[in-house]
Formats: C-alpha cells, structure tokens, sequence
C-alpha cells in the first residue's frame, strides 16, 4: 500500500426522507457548499420521480434509478511490459453507488435544456429508473469495454 488509507466519514441521513442515499446524492449536487439550494433542487427532481414512476415511492425509485445505473465491472489500466493493458475489474459497491450517483448527476447537467436543473435532474432519474438516458448508457458503454477487453483479465491483481 501506498499509505494510510482515508477513514469513511458517516453522513447524517437527510431531513425529509431520512436516507443517507438521499444525502450523499444532494452532496454530489451541491454547488460551492449551497446545501440548502441542493436540497431543494433534490426535493423537486424526487417528487418528478414520484410522478413518473406510478405505484412507487420516491425513494423506492430513487434507489432502483440507482440500481439501474450502477457499474458491475470497469476498466483500469494496468502497464504490463510496456505495454498499456485495459484490464476489466470488478466494482466494489461503495464505488458503484459513488459512480451511479455521479452519471446520474453529471447527465442532468449536460442536459442543457430550457428547464430548471431540478426538472433535468428529475427527467434523468425517471430515465434512469425506466433503464434508459445518457446515465445508464454510460453503464452500459462501461461494461461493455470491460466486455471488449475480456482477454485482459489475467492481468487484474
């Protein structure tokens, strides 16, 4: 190992829906520490969620939007010979959630539409909870690359 390794910070579960899954997303969407403004912008877009994935709670389909997205297996490169290897591994599940919630939130802001960030960001949970939009694409392109470069997997150590 390199060094020591950073101790996980426990995050306070979040106001209205008592989740920590809620929390860590308004973290990810919050800008130049504007909690209260990110918090609002995640309270809109869940209840669009709500609205769009009948038959479910926001939460519910907060968590299987997440789901959906989520990476099972990525890429790293691995120098192997002098040679660059890209070699697939598996994602731990901290690591999933962090980068599912990244696609997710990183899809809304490319999304440069008319609409506030809250409508985006509800448009792109809501397709992300139907299995489809530019998030869960990512995944999609991600296990494939993992796919393409199968042969490499005797390299991952």
């Amino acid at each position: 190992m390199r060094g020591k390794k950073a101790s996980a910070r426990e995050i306070e579960p979040d106001a209205k829906f008592k989740s920590k899954l809620v929390t860590k997303f308004i973290n990810i969407v919050m800008q130049d520490g504007k909690k209260s403004v990110a918090e609002k912008i995640m309270y809109e877009a869940m209840d669009l969620l709500e609205k769009g994935a009948k038959k479910k709670k926001a939460l519910e389909a907060l968590e299987e939007a997440i789901d959906n997205v989520k990476p099972k297996v990525e890429v790293r490169s691995r120098r192997v010979g002098g040679a660059n290897y890209q070699v697939p591994v598996p994602v731990n599940e901290r690591r999933q959630q962090s980068l599912a919630i990244r696609w997710i939130v990183e899809a809304a802001r490319g999304n440069r539409g008319s609409s506030t960030f809250s409508n985006q960001l509800g448009q792109v949970l809501l397709q992300s909870f139907k299995k489809e939009g530019a998030a869960f694409k990512k995944k999609e392109d991600t296990h494939k690359m993992a796919e393409a470069n199968r042969a490499f997997a005797r390299f991952a150590w």
